[in-house]
C-alpha cells in the first residue's frame, strides 16, 4: 500500500486482538502507537491543524506554539513540518527525558519550564498550567498561532471524526470502550459518535488513583505515573453524560500491566496502555457478559527512561 506523504500515515490504526492478557476473553485495541508521532495525539494535531486553516486563524510559515507533555508536541511537529510551519513544544522539565529526544529529532523547538510542585516522571496539575502560561505568552511574543489542546474543540472532532468511525467500522458489535482522560479528547470523541451508533454501548472513563477528580471530585496526591493524563482537573469540555462509570487505576497496576503487555503480548507500549488495559481488565471481571471490548495503546514505551 503506497502512502502519498506523512500525513497519510495518520489515523486509521488497526484494531489489535489482545488475546494472552485476559483468560477466555479478548480485547480489542487501537494501536495509536504506530501513528508517526508514536501516539494517539497525532489524531488532535492533524485536526487542530487543519482547522486552523481552514479558518485563516494559522498561515504557512507561522509559527506554532503549543505547551505540551510530549505526545501532542510530537504530533504537533510532525503535523506543522509537513504544512510549513515551524513548531515551538513548552513542556514541563517532569516529562521524561526520551519525550524531549523524541521532539527535538522531529524537528522541535523545545521551552522547558521548571515544575511547580511535581518530581520527575510526575508532572502534575499545576506543572501544567504553568507551561501553559509560558506558552501563551511566548506565542504572543513571537506573533505564533497558540494551539491549546485543551480548549480546542478540534481535539474532540479528530477522535469523533476517526477514532470512533473506525472502532465501529471494524467492530460494530462493539458493547463498550474504555480511554484514560487527559484533555479528554479521546474519550469525549469516540464516545460521542460511538453512543449515536448504539446508545447502549457502554464507555468508560479511565483516572489515576491519586487524581480521580471526576469520580471523586478530590485530589490524594497531585503526583503519578501516567504523563499527559491525570492533571487533577476537570477538562473545559467535559460532558459527564458521555461516561457511563470512571474507573481508577494505581500506579503499580499500570507498572504491571504496561510489562505484561510487553513480555506477553509483544507489545511495547506505555503508561496510558497499560493503565487503559488494566481498567478493561476491571470492567470485564465485573462484567462477564460483555464480548465486544475496545480501548486505545495510546503511545509507545520507547519515550519513557524505565520502561
Amino acid at each position: 500500500m503506497i502512502k502519498k506523504g506523512t500525513l497519510e500515515l495518520i489515523n486509521n490504526t488497526p484494531l489489535l486482538v489482545l488475546d494472552k492478557i485476559i483468560a477466555d476473553k479478548v480485547i480489542y485495541a487501537k494501536a495509536d502507537y504506530l501513528q508517526p508521532g508514536g501516539s494517539v495525539k497525532d489524531r488532535a494535531a492533524y485536526q487542530l491543524v487543519k482547522d486552523a486553516y481552514e479558518r485563516g486563524d494559522l498561515k504557512k510559515g507561522q509559527p506554532v506554539v503549543e505547551m505540551t507533555s510530549g505526545n501532542m508536541g510530537a504530533g504537533m511537529a510532525v503535523v506543522c513540518k509537513q504544512f510549513g510551519n515551524p513548531f515551538y513544544a513548552v513542556m514541563s522539565e517532569g516529562n521524561s527525558i526520551e519525550r524531549r529526544k523524541a521532539l527535538k529529532a522531529l524537528g522541535a523547538e523545545i521551552i522547558l519550564t521548571k515544575q511547580v510542585d511535581g518530581t520527575m516522571g510526575m508532572v502534575t496539575g499545576k506543572d501544567i498550567k504553568h507551561a501553559g502560561d509560558v506558552a501563551r505568552e511566548y506565542a504572543k511574543e513571537i506573533n505564533a498561532f497558540y494551539a491549546d489542546q485543551f480548549n480546542s474543540p478540534s481535539c474532540l472532532t479528530a477522535h469523533y471524526n476517526t477514532t470512533g468511525p473506525e472502532i465501529w467500522d471494524d467492530l460494530p458489535e462493539v458493547e463498550a470502550f474504555v480511554s484514560i482522560v487527559g484533555s479528554g479528547g479521546t474519550f469525549m470523541g469516540t464516545s460521542k459518535f460511538l453512543k449515536e451508533q448504539n446508545p447502549a454501548v457502554n464507555c468508560i472513563a479511565v483516572e489515576p488513583e491519586n487524581t480521580a477528580i471526576l469520580k471523586t471530585g478530590k485530589i490524594k496526591s497531585a503526583k503519578h505515573i501516567i504523563q499527559g493524563t491525570g492533571y487533577g482537573f476537570i477538562p473545559p469540555h467535559w460532558e459527564d453524560g458521555l461516561a457511563d462509570e470512571i474507573i481508577t487505576v494505581s500506579d503499580d497496576e499500570v507498572r504491571e500491566m504496561k510489562v505484561r503487555l510487553s513480555v506477553e503480548q509483544g507489545l511495547y507500549v506505555g503508561y496510558s496502555s497499560g493503565a487503559n488495559i488494566a481498567v478493561t481488565i476491571k470492567f470485564l471481571e465485573k462484567n462477564p457478559s460483555i464480548k465486544y471490548i475496545a480501548t486505545i495503546l495510546c503511545d509507545t514505551g520507547y519515550k519513557y527512561s524505565d520502561l
